[in-house]
């Protein structure tokens, strides 16, 4: 028995309108958006009495998604600092191939990502850089260079 892929990884967010754009302007595509609740979504998460809203975004390629997710009930918490740096304990970081990291970069501006350091080359391989993303989530962008 082995994995057979992975399917997607989930966001919790604060306002899904943001975040469904700002993934949208890196060149994902909206699969579609869904209300979750009830008895069945409460066994899954081990919560009681969920109500939340979710937005299913996928890569061009059909290969990865993000699952965007915003609580209504009960109200999302908060874990540790806002705006966690990259060696932060947990899962926080994305990353993306793109084929034109300045260009995704100035988008994603415009959606309030923020650099994290600069755009740099490693190597003669990639240009790579970490932009903060909805709910403080690292976004890493990837552009092969060679």
């Amino acid at each position: 028995m082995t994995v057979q892929r992975m399917d997607n990884v989930a966001i919790v967010v604060e306002d899904l309108d943001a975040a469904v754009a700002f993934f949208a302007a890196l060149g994902l595509e909206l699969e579609g958006r869904a209300q979750v609740e009830g008895p069945w979504v409460d066994r899954i998460v081990g919560l009681d009495g969920v109500r939340s809203e979710i937005a299913m975004m996928r890569t061009p390629d059909g290969h990865s998604k993000v699952e965007l997710t915003k609580y209504h009930a009960p109200a999302a918490l908060a874990a540790g600092p806002q705006n966690p740096p990259p060696n932060t304990l947990g899962l926080h970081r994305v990353m993306f191939a793109v084929d034109d990291i300045d260009g995704t970069v100035a988008r994603l501006r415009t959606h309030g990502a923020e650099l994290l350091g600069e755009v740099t080359q490693f190597e003669s391989i990639f240009r790579l850089c970490y932009l903060r993303g909805p709910a403080g989530v690292i976004v890493a962008l990837a552009e092969r260079t060679a």
